[in-house]
């Protein structure tokens, strides 16, 4: 609900400021050296009224990580056309990521770099963590239901988490344990690919990333058995 209150919207706004000014540190300190002190000179403002925002560093980098979860979940969701092909759909969720982690690489960094030493993400993130997943998911799911994947192998590997099922795909006989083993493996490789290149891996090794990145993603649309057309 958006604040409707005068005290409301300019508490709205300052939070705001206060997360611009933080994403800016990212690009310059990193995670790390993410200073609550140094937003609040920033601001013009005593460090005790930017804690009255964020009591800590680390409910501020929460909000960081929430926020670019988010901005990177909406960015997979937008890019999905639901009438479209299986791959086609597969194809524009990716690279709607890797255009993301591109235009937003400090940001991408804080979700997929490093551990910030001395932070322990909360469970208030993995709703926002878990929505790229849940559009491939989607995917998966529809190709599924509209009879496009193979018959299941029946193999249990039981190495998948009963709650990560309604991400992968929700229930269908096509989507037995080994499907959505493979299914996490696509998602987890998506942003392995993502990392090699954002953080420069592939420098020297691919002549054309662009290329590169829609085979790995079609070869991993594979993998779950999604049809090539």
């Amino acid at each position: 609900m958006p604040p409707t209150t005068a005290r409301e919207r300019a508490r709205a706004e300052l939070t705001a400021e206060i997360t611009d000014l933080a994403r800016e540190q990212l690009a310059t300190v990193g995670a790390a050296g993410l200073s609550l002190r140094a937003v609040a000179r920033e601001l013009g403002m005593a460090s005790s009224a930017v804690y009255r925002y964020f009591p800590s560093r680390d409910e501020l980098l929460t909000r960081l990580i929430i926020d670019g979860y988010d901005s990177l979940g909406e960015a997979a969701e937008r890019a999905d056309d639901p009438t479209a092909a299986p791959m086609t759909r597969w194809l524009a969720v990716c690279r709607a990521v890797r255009r993301w982690a591109l235009a937003h690489p400090h940001e991408y960094a804080l979700l997929y770099g490093s551990p910030v030493p001395g932070y322990r993400a909360p469970q208030d993130t993995v709703p926002a963590a878990v929505r790229v997943g849940a559009v491939l998911g989607r995917v998966l799911g529809d190709a599924a239901r509209a009879g496009l994947l193979p018959p299941a192998t029946g193999r249990s590997t039981g190495t998948v988490h009963p709650d990560v099922a309604p991400v992968l795909g929700g229930d269908h006989p096509a989507l037995d344990d080994a499907v959505r083993a493979r299914a996490l493996l696509a998602w987890s490789s998506l942003f392995g690919a993502v990392s090699f290149e954002l953080f420069g891996h592939l420098v020297g090794s691919v002549a054309d990333a662009d290329a590169f990145f829609d085979d790995a993603m079609r070869d991993l649309a594979g993998l779950v058995g999604l049809p090539d057309s």
